[in-house]
């Protein structure tokens, strides 16, 4: 075993942690991964999040699975340039990998090179962006077979579909045209060998064919931008968006107006259309600030750059991805109305 998974190993291993922090912990090894004894686990981790990494490596060795540990700052500066070589190679021997960090600007290309590996091996990956103890204790504690219930019959529902429409009382008023070469994916926090998935889970998503109208962030921003500014409900930003690309974004936080435009500007795709999914994961009461779990909250969120085209058939890329949420939506498939004011309206 390398030196660094080594120490790593035995530092979580020892780690104290608050018990609050185990009903989540279980939940992801146990229902999420559903790992089992002769599986080999990748947990990477870092500094800020050893507490929640030390629950799941609990976790690990009360099903006795195998594991290698990693703490980003014991292998290379953060922010990341590139993901360790270390790891790289420990996820090639793995069938299964947790990734728990909090986000820094400018690493979602390492990242990426991380879910290269994890796609092209089929790892079953849990994907722990910003995870925090508020998402401990509330998004992973949710029922995610129930989650899934509802993930289901929303996902038959639009992989049938030609159009989604959205609405808001805030001024959302957004229409999707569906491609229907695009794939759907249901990722309910139930995470199979097909698609990683991000935990807490709860979301079905496409490439769309064609996005227009206004989307009024009451919610939130993705990436690094989300630790920046949190919850948006006291300051929205409003984005424009025709013929897939983002045209225009106004705020009274002039900061947060300039970095998302400078976010969606980094590349020639990153201000197109790369995501249109639905949050599913009923159990959240509110949009809370963190990316991680609000994009889960029930309702339209949408993404601009990289369209995750390994999975929905999309063949063109980015190297950026932020996600934009709002609340409180009513949503149409084709003319039939499946959410009013955040509420489904279908029978799991």
């Amino acid at each position: 075993m390398n030196v660094p998974a080594s120490q790593a190993r035995r530092e979580l291993s020892t780690l104290p942690f608050d018990p609050e922090l185990t009903p989540g912990a279980c939940n992801a090894v146990n229902v999420c991964l559903r790992i089992q004894p002769s599986e080999k686990v990748t947990v990477i981790t870092d500094e800020a999040t050893k507490e929640i990494a030390a629950s799941l490596v609990h976790e690990l060795e009360t099903v006795g699975a195998p594991y290698h540990a990693w703490i980003l700052e014991e292998l290379a500066p953060r922010p990341l340039i590139d993901l360790p070589q270390a790891i790289v190679d420990d996820l090639e021997t793995s069938q299964v990998s947790i990734f728990a960090v909090q986000a820094q600007a400018n690493e979602l290309r390492s990242r990426m090179q991380m879910t290269d590996v994890v796609n092209r091996r089929k790892i079953r990956h849990a994907h722990m962006v910003n995870i925090n103890h508020q998402i401990m204790l509330e998004g992973m504690r949710a029922d995610f077979l129930k989650v899934d219930r509802i993930s289901t019959k929303v996902v038959e529902t639009v992989r049938r579909a030609k159009q989604v429409r959205a609405r808001t009382p805030a001024g959302t008023d957004l229409t999707a045209q569906l491609n229907p070469e695009y794939r759907w994916l249901k990722t309910s926090g139930i995470i199979s060998p097909d698609k990683w998935g991000n935990l807490p889970g709860g979301e079905v998503f496409t490439t769309p064919g064609e996005v227009n109208g206004t989307f009024v962030i009451d919610g939130v921003v993705g990436d690094w931008l989300c630790a920046k500014f949190g919850s948006l409900r006291e300051s929205p930003l409003t984005i424009q968006v025709k013929g897939n690309r983002l045209t225009e974004a106004h705020s009274a936080n002039r900061e947060l107006e300039d970095d998302f435009w400078r976010y969606t500007h980094t590349d020639e795709n990153s201000d197109r259309v790369g995501e249109f999914a639905i949050g599913t994961n009923v159990e959240l009461k509110d949009v809370i600030g963190q990316i991680l779990q609000d994009e889960k909250y029930p309702g339209v969120h949408i993404a601009f750059g990289n369209p995750y085209g390994a999975h929905t058939g999309a063949q063109w890329d980015s190297s950026t991805h932020i996600d934009v949420v709002g609340r409180n939506f009513d949503i149409w498939v084709d003319d039939a109305q499946i959410m009013r004011n955040g509420q489904f309206l279908l029978e799991a």
